[in-house]
């Protein structure tokens, strides 16, 4: 069952890069007291994912954190090494924190898995957006297969 509007975040435990290399982030610390901006796709280095996903959330960081957004965050089935790399390809810099979910558990806990086996990419995330303020989804944006239309940094400023 997909996670909705009103229900709390599942506990789970993700990854981020550091300069001392791979840290665990509890859900409990990125959510915990906090307004947060998380988005997810199904790739690193994919094509609208590195084209017009994560640069939105990059280019618009500073109107979205001056809504009130603590933290923006990047999730994606994908390791922490991946992430760390594709963050610095993308100059992402302290805008947006990227969080890697490599065996797919919390994307799995909240009913967003992608599957795209066939695709030769196995089991993945949806492309979403979604706001999150103490632990409770406040807003959720699923996009529909193949599309980028909801989910973008620009949608999410609407809703903020």
């Amino acid at each position: 069952m997909t996670i909705a509007v009103g229900q709390k975040i599942p506990s789970g435990k993700l990854k981020t890069m550091t300069a001392e290399g791979p840290k665990d982030i509890t859900t409990d610390e990125l959510f915990g007291g906090k307004k947060v901006v998380v988005f997810a796709l199904p790739g690193a280095f994919t094509p609208t994912c590195s084209a017009k996903h994560l640069p939105g959330f990059v280019q618009h960081a500073g109107s979205i954190k001056g809504k009130g957004v603590d933290t923006i965050a990047c999730l994606s089935v994908n390791d922490a090494f991946v992430m760390g790399a594709w963050g610095k390809d993308q100059n992402v810099g302290d805008k947006v924190l990227m969080l890697a979910d490599g065996s797919g558990d919390f994307t799995e806990a909240l009913g967003l898995t992608l599957d795209l086996t066939p695709n030769g990419m196995g089991k993945r995330s949806k492309r979403y957006a979604m706001v999150v303020d103490n632990g409770t989804v406040t807003a959720l944006n699923v996009e529909e297969p193949g599309k980028f239309e909801v989910s973008s940094a620009e949608a999410v400023l609407k809703q903020l």
